[in-house]
């Protein structure tokens, strides 16, 4: 039968969570801090929930619809300049990067403490930039791909969310005051991870894994 071969588009609905709170933007140590790297009121996160299940080979349509729906709208902002404003421009198109994320633990940067970037002691070790006067081996590092410690991270690795976070925090805003060790950066990536991100145990083999679906959304909205 034709009627066979329809298929019938999903669709979702939410619903906002606003006494679900995040331990980062409620601890007075991880506000210092990210009043000190210029991140404090441009970093921000709501909680939803949705009505129907969800499929990562549905990701697309998932993202539109929550850019889409009423509820959603009313409360989300976007950041222009320095402000916080409403989105006032109906999002027509998604496009969608599902980002991996498979870490459990902070093992993935031991690799920093053994190639030259922060000393035994997690102090991070200057470099001679000629741009930026104050610079060290843990932003190179980053985001410069002829730094001799570039490799040290493969793309891979470079893609996990965990790591993209990690780059986020280090990196910082725009007045940002770069820590002299790596100590800050590590806990804070921890505590914002452990905040996002859904774990389980497996019954047989006690193993932890992640169960969570992260997704870079870049949204287009109306002229």
């Amino acid at each position: 039968m034709a009627g066979d071969n329809i298929k019938f588009e999903q669709t979702y609905s939410f619903r906002s969570l606003p006494t679900k709170t995040f331990s980062f933007l409620q601890d007075k140590d991880a506000l210092a801090l990210l009043m000190k790297w210029s991140m404090l009121g441009r970093i921000s996160a709501q909680s939803f929930s949705f009505d129907q299940s969800f499929y990562s080979y549905d990701c697309e349509r998932f993202a539109l619809c929550f850019f889409t729906d009423p509820e959603v709208v009313s409360g989300l902002k976007r950041l222009e300049s320095r402000d916080w404003v409403p989105l006032d421009k109906s999002v027509v198109s998604v496009d969608v990067e599902v980002v991996p994320c498979t870490q459990v633990s902070m093992e993935l940067f031991d690799p920093i403490y053994s190639c030259g970037v922060v000393r035994p002691s997690g102090q991070i070790i200057k470099c001679f930039h000629d741009v930026h006067p104050d610079y060290d081996e843990l932003r190179q590092m980053l985001q410069e791909e002829d730094s001799e410690n570039f490799h040290v991270f493969g793309r891979e690795t470079r893609g996990e969310f965990l790591f993209r976070l990690f780059k986020h925090l280090c990196l910082g805003g725009e007045l940002c005051q770069y820590e002299d060790t790596i100590e800050s950066y590590v806990n804070t990536t921890k505590q914002v991870y452990k905040d996002l991100i859904s774990v389980q145990k497996d019954p047989d083999t006690k193993k932890i894994s992640t169960v969570s679906t992260v997704l870079r959304v870049r949204a287009s909205v109306s002229h």
